[in-house]
């Protein structure tokens, strides 16, 4: 227990509820005079939006930025999924991967426009064109149990919905997002179907808004989201794009806008009295008011007096740049502080005490500010083994001009539910203005850091974890401080985030999460990979070692193997240093009958076993995150025939993990980037394959273009794999197609594929293609696929998703000189790295096109 006298245990235990983290990442200009200025302004503010869309990127940006930043209304974003199904513009990570990257980015969007973030438990799994069969992969009453909850949790008055929840939102996701936010504001007040015990107090949002940006002549309320905030000195629109650029993955990069930008919202339901034509409405609040006089005899008049005296305090300039004096500031403060902790203990409905815990959130962040105060914690290293012990060095530093205590934080708790609570045994000591003080403690570290969602195994496309109503944004780091201040008579609970510390010689100070991993982390290359079947079979495997100890140790690698496999040796011992990484390399041999074979690897230290390891997912633009899987492969052996004397370029593109499957199939490929191709030698190569979406990602390739024709004219065959809107622009490919918006895909990896030419060499040679090679498709089969070709194109294959008209646009094959030229909207970019056996054959076929002898007449 606390060693305090009872009465001030007891009033710090009315602190507790509610810790602010008082070093989270902020925005540049999110600190200083113009945090204090908006807390201050938001502290008389006591509204609530959210937002509610299906994929990170859908979120209206500049509503919540104008709301959130502009006019202090607590708002969020509730997203459905990660975005895990969708492309990846920066890098190679699809699936789960691109799920922790997209929610990385949102929540950096968040950290600039000010809202929260909420998930549901939907994964992802790609393009759907209609809620029936996005409902065919989320069970529909799991997702609206996690909108209920969210709406329980963050109580708010108006849900603005991104979509319609009609087939002209297109996308299948959108639909169901759009018709699971009205179910949620229709249903969130039934506790008969929701009972409170598991979602909640009731909760009844009083406005229900679709967006209308696309279609502003169907909306009933437009307002200026580039409106000008002195304080920050750039207008909203700014820096609604400055949060919308978060969105790198996706190349969502975004001008920051001046002067007047509108944003459209309709009004579809309202539970109090608004204008008698909804178009005559002149504020989203219109019915609603969002101050505390809402609250009427609940708040007494003096009260509400008081609570807005703080925003009138920071008013001018003068004021807003003194706000480190204590008489402008933190005594104001303290005062709104005070009546709201007494507001608080007498017990008052879900939405005052909803308005009573963001005020007091509010005003906490605020004193911690006026009061000049700023506290790091930090290791001496970022990754820490699990069930280490380690020293944490704390330094709370006072830059303000009035006294604070400091109660000796001597208690770290390592969770993410929900931000720890202040615990300590230690004293208050006092921190003179421009002075610091240290301490040194200790941490144990339980479990290892990973994304909270990840923890277990998916369900179908739902992730396991239930939804709690703790949004990510409010989660604590993989190691938190907890402590308190105390300043004019008043505690303020704090969390700091544990963090590492470092200068990079070019980006100057870098900071990450302290990270907590197993001692020894096991990883293979890929979870599967190709291997020619019923032939004799040659490979090194690589097995990759990462120490999160602090000292060398001994460590003894073995694999186990399927029968037919033989290793060069069955075991191997390495001194594998503190921290450090290692890659030890096996030799098989032997020949695997055609199927799917695991291979697996286990680390032995000091007869402890490691058979697991992490990806690390870094970019300069989010936090980095490790994803753990086992230490295992499944090789998928494949009756694949490859042709002699084949020698292939590949020319990357985006999202793009095709090249280590073609090698694992026995060819030989020589990467080429865009800006190599001037200086290459092309004429050794036999075929030139040129990754997805690569003209979009390089104008150099799109200016080495005609290189590739001239290729194919001398004799060699050029295989391009899908891409957008840019593949009809002229010369981009040698004879035109025409794409429709949107275009056409098939979504379903099920649907049948008619082959149209069964005779074509290229379904011919070197491997006999036949309907057996589309089972076992991931995702999805096709994309962007053209509907009108010219009359140059030969057309193979025919598919549709069911109730659809036939496309005939998923390999497109012509002769060009002496060559041959193949395009391709078959989504190989997903069979190839999962192993898909038919995916193996068809690519190899292509590659081999002009070898073939051409096309069937």
């Amino acid at each position: 227990a606390p060693a305090f006298s009872s009465r001030s245990s007891m009033r710090i235990h009315e602190t507790l509820a509610l810790a602010i983290l008082v070093a989270a990442p902020l925005a540049a200009q999110d600190r200083g005079a113009i945090l204090v200025g908006e807390l201050a302004r938001s502290i008389g503010v006591s509204a609530r939006v959210l937002v509610v869309g299906a994929h990170p990127d859908d979120e209206d940006t500049q509503l919540i930025t104008w709301l959130a930043r502009g006019h202090g209304v607590e708002t969020a974003y509730l997203s459905l999924t990660r975005g895990d199904g969708g492309q990846n513009l920066i890098g190679n990570e699809l699936g789960e991967a691109l799920g922790v990257i997209r929610t990385e980015e949102l929540l950096a969007a968040r950290r600039l426009d000010g809202g929260r973030q909420y998930f549901a438990r939907a994964y992802d799994f790609g393009y759907s064109k209609s809620a029936e069969e996005t409902y065919r992969h989320w069970p529909h009453d799991s997702l609206l149990n996690d909108v209920v909850t969210v709406i329980r949790a963050f109580r708010p008055h108006v849900i603005v919905s991104v979509f319609s929840g009609t087939p002209r939102d297109g996308h299948g996701h959108h639909q169901v997002s759009g018709l699971l936010a009205r179910e949620g504001y229709d249903m969130a007040e039934d506790t008969v179907r929701f009972p409170s015990s598991r979602f909640g107090r009731a909760w009844t949002p009083l406005k229900f808004y679709r967006g209308a940006r696309l279609n502003p002549q169907g909306a009933t309320l437009s307002f200026d989201v580039g409106e000008y905030s002195p304080l920050r000195g750039r207008s909203y629109a700014e820096l609604a794009g400055e949060s919308r650029s978060q969105h790198k993955s996706q190349a969502f990069g975004s001008l920051q806008r001046k002067g007047a930008v509108l944003d459209y919202l309709r009004l579809e339901q309202a539970r109090v009295t608004t204008a008698a034509d909804p178009k005559t409405e002149r504020s989203l609040f219109d019915g609603i008011d969002t101050s505390w006089a809402r609250f009427g005899t609940r708040v007494g008049g003096d009260v509400r007096r008081q609570l807005d005296s703080l925003p009138l305090a920071l008013t001018t300039v003068r004021q807003a740049l003194n706000f480190l004096s204590p008489d402008a500031t933190i005594l104001p403060a303290v005062r709104v502080r005070s009546l709201l902790m007494s507001l608080r203990r007498e017990g008052r409905d879900a939405d005052l005490a909803r308005a009573i815990e963001i005020a007091l959130a509010r005003t906490d962040r605020l004193i911690a500010a006026a009061a000049g105060l700023a506290i790091e914690a930090s290791a001496e290293r970022e990754v820490f083994a699990t069930g280490d012990s380690i020293p944490v060095r704390a330094t709370v530093y006072n830059r303000g001009n009035a006294v604070f205590e400091i109660l000796s934080p001597n208690v770290l708790r390592q969770s993410d539910e929900a931000l720890p609570q202040p615990m300590s045994t230690g004293d208050f000591t006092s921190v003179a203005p421009a002075t610091s003080r240290q301490y040194t403690i200790r941490a144990l570290l339980t479990e290892r850091s990973e994304p909270w969602w990840l923890r277990w195994p998916r369900s179908g496309d739902l992730f396991r974890p239930q939804v709690t109503g703790v949004s990510d944004d409010a989660r604590a780091a993989p190691l938190s401080m907890t402590t308190l201040m105390r300043v004019a008579g008043t505690i303020v609970p704090l969390t700091i985030p544990v963090e590492y510390r470092f200068a990079d010689a070019v980006r100057g100070e870098i900071t990450r999460p302290l990270t907590a991993a197993p001692g020894v982390s096991v990883a293979l290359a890929q979870p599967a990979a190709y291997i020619p079947a019923n032939r004799p079979v040659e490979r090194p495997l690589r097995v990759s070692l990462r120490s999160a100890m602090s000292d060398a140790r001994d460590v003894s690698v073995s694999l186990t193997l399927p029968e037919g496999l033989t290793a060069d040796s069955a075991s191997r011992t390495v001194s594998l240093p503190a921290g450090g990484v290692l890659e030890v390399d096996f030799q098989l041999r032997g020949r695997l009958a055609v199927g799917a074979h695991a291979v697996r690897a286990r680390a032995t230290v000091a007869g402890v076993a490691y058979d697991s390891g992490y990806v690390l997912v870094s970019y300069d633009h989010i936090r980095p995150q490790r994803m753990y899987r086992a230490a295992e492969t499944t090789l998928r052996a494949v009756d694949v025939i490859i042709p002699p004397r084949t020698t292939i370029a590949y020319i990357p593109g985006v999202g793009d993990n095709v090249v280590e499957p073609l090698r694992q199939l026995g060819l030989a490929v020589t990467v080429v980037e865009p800006a190599a191709l001037a200086t290459t030698d092309l004429s050794r190569f036999s075929a030139i394959v040129v990754g997805p979406r690569a003209y979009e990602a390089s104008e150099v390739l799109v200016a080495q273009n005609p290189r590739l024709q001239s290729f194919a004219r001398n004799g060699g065959t050029v295989v391009v794999q899908y891409g957008q809107n840019e593949m009809v622009r002229p010369g981009i490919l040698p004879y035109p197609i025409t794409l429709v918006r949107p275009a056409d895909r098939v979504t379903i990896e099920e649907a049948p594929v008619t082959i149209l030419a069964p005779a074509s060499p290229l379904l011919q040679y070197p491997n006999r293609i036949s309907a057996s090679d589309f089972g076992g498709w991931v995702q999805e089969r096709a994309l962007y696929m053209p509907r009108e070709f010219a009359p140059e194109w030969r057309l193979l294959l025919a598919m549709n998703d069911p109730g659809e008209a036939e496309n005939r646009g998923a390999i497109l094959v012509a002769p060009l000189g002496r060559g041959m030229y193949v395009y391709t909207t078959l989504a190989l970019f997903r069979q190839l790295p999962a192993a898909v056996p038919g995916a193996a054959r068809l690519i190899v076929n292509m590659i081999a096109a002009t070898q073939s002898g051409g096309l069937a007449q």
